[in-house]
């Protein structure tokens, strides 16, 4: 919530919402990065938009001023060719830089032993401002032994031990997501939703799967086992299994998948059994992948918000130490709903 007073500071996704475009080619664009492909139309457009709202982008070019204390050391357990990943980096990284700060990026693979090794050598670096301990799945960490005392903030994780409960943390809020997902539909006039989740074991399918069972809860539909299923976030089990609730004798007139793939899967499954999105079959994704825009039709969908998450990391662990705040916080960051056109209104049933 913005203080009384005070602006709230422009980001990525108010420009990526205004341009059109994803938050990965804002970031592209924003950070200059001379390689992409991005048309000089949609470029001009982002650079243009991003100096409206006032979002430094004439600075990401110079270097940091020498200083004591200006290392923030990214730790990650893993790194993907997926573009979650990559997107919180950007955000943490221009968090760091718009206060003289530079942004070290580590990935342990799970290995303690590596990542032992790893902070061993840059808690000996007398630039070090703080560490953003980070993960690719959210989930519970112990933060290891090695960072007590250090300033750090948790990414996409949150503390498993009660010894942790000092460090802040970052974590998407998935049950809201879910929600709005789900409710999104309903207030469409569907009923029969059926859900295509991720793997059970991972914490946002099962915090995804909370929202979706709130939402009809909410409006007094009767949650029905059958109209859920399992998938492994793969376009291929999203085919699969779109295919199988739309072949129940009572099928769903709404499909809401876990994320943008199963997504696809789903679109391309309704289309060999001759229906039409969102004229009979109405689907909603999830993440907000930069090919979310180009489905046919154009998927709906909820943000993840990398970006915002990393940005977030970067300058509370910033604020830490400079004093700015004095207390951790447990953030949970909205997961907003993306309007595009796969859902049609069916009415009230």
């Amino acid at each position: 919530m913005t203080e009384p007073g005070r602006t709230r500071r422009p980001t990525m996704t108010d420009i990526a919402k205004l341009a059109g475009v994803s938050q990965s080619t804002v970031s592209l664009v924003i950070n200059h990065m001379s390689g992409a492909k991005v048309s000089s139309a949609t470029r001009n457009k982002v650079l243009r938009i991003a100096r409206e709202l006032g979002y430094p982008v004439e600075r990401m070019g110079h270097p940091a001023p020498a200083q004591a204390r200006n290392l923030v050391v990214y730790l990650t357990d893993e790194l993907s060719t997926s573009p979650h990943a990559m997107t919180t980096i950007d955000g943490a990284r221009d968090g760091a830089w718009e206060h003289d700060c530079l942004l070290s990026v580590y990935a342990t693979r799970n290995d303690p032993e590596y990542e032992g090794a790893i902070l061993a050598r840059v808690l000996a670096d007398s630039s070090l401002l703080g560490v953003v301990y980070a993960t690719i799945f959210t989930r519970a960490v112990t933060v290891p032994a090695l960072l007590a005392g250090v300033p750090t903030v948790l990414l996409n994780c949150h503390p498993k031990e009660r010894r942790d409960k000092l460090y802040s943390s970052v974590v998407p809020s998935e049950v809201l997501g879910g929600y709005a997902a789900t409710m999104h539909l309903i207030e469409a006039g569907h009923r029969r939703i059926g859900f295509i989740n991720g793997e059970g074991w991972i914490e946002a399918a099962g915090e995804r799967l909370k929202g979706y069972r709130q939402a009809l809860s909410s409006r007094d539909i009767p949650f029905d086992a059958q109209l859920v299923r399992e998938g492994d976030w793969q376009v291929s089990s999203g085919h699969a299994h779109a295919r199988s609730l739309l072949a129940l004798p009572d099928p769903p007139s709404a499909l809401f998948c876990a994320n943008d793939l199963m997504a696809i899967g789903a679109l391309e499954a309704v289309r060999e059994l001759g229906l039409d999105v969102p004229g009979q079959v109405s689907v909603v994704g999830y993440d907000d992948q930069d090919i979310a825009r180009y489905t046919q039709p154009p998927l709906t969908t909820v943000l993840l918000p990398n970006y915002e998450m990393g940005r977030w990391a970067a300058e509370n662990l910033i604020a830490q130490v400079n004093g700015g705040i004095s207390r951790r916080t447990a953030m949970k960051m909205d997961c907003p709903l993306v309007v595009r056109d796969s859902v049609a209104s069916r009415g009230l049933f």
